[in-house]
């Protein structure tokens, strides 16, 4: 089973990854001010996690597939990393898909 990992960043945001249950990073927000904010992401990953038209597949300059997980207001909340290959990304969509919604939540802040 997947995992939100909560940390603090050396400049103070906070900031999740979800994990897949193999401990390998599927997605990566950006940093946020306040930690509410950062749990509020979580939630929002929670949700439109289950919509595929969320997903917004990339590929970077270098030619390497990526994607990004967008609210319905069109603010990315979460991007991948960088995969060799389209199949391989969208195999970490559908581990997004599948991990998201029942994921545990490992808070390192407190």
């Amino acid at each position: 089973m997947g995992k939100f990992v909560v940390t603090q960043r050396t400049n103070g945001d906070f900031q999740f990854s979800l994990k897949a249950g193999n401990g390998q990073i599927i997605l990566s927000s950006q940093g946020y001010a306040a930690k509410p904010s950062c749990l509020n992401g979580i939630e929002s990953v929670r949700k439109n996690s289950q919509d595929d038209a969320r997903f917004d597949r990339k590929v970077s300059s270098n030619g390497k597939p990526f994607f990004n997980l967008t609210a319905t207001n069109g603010q990315i909340i979460g991007n991948s990393e960088m995969y060799e290959s389209e199949a391989a990304r969208d195999n970490g969509i559908e581990s997004v898909k599948k991990n998201a919604p029942d994921a545990d939540l490992d808070d390192q802040t407190l």
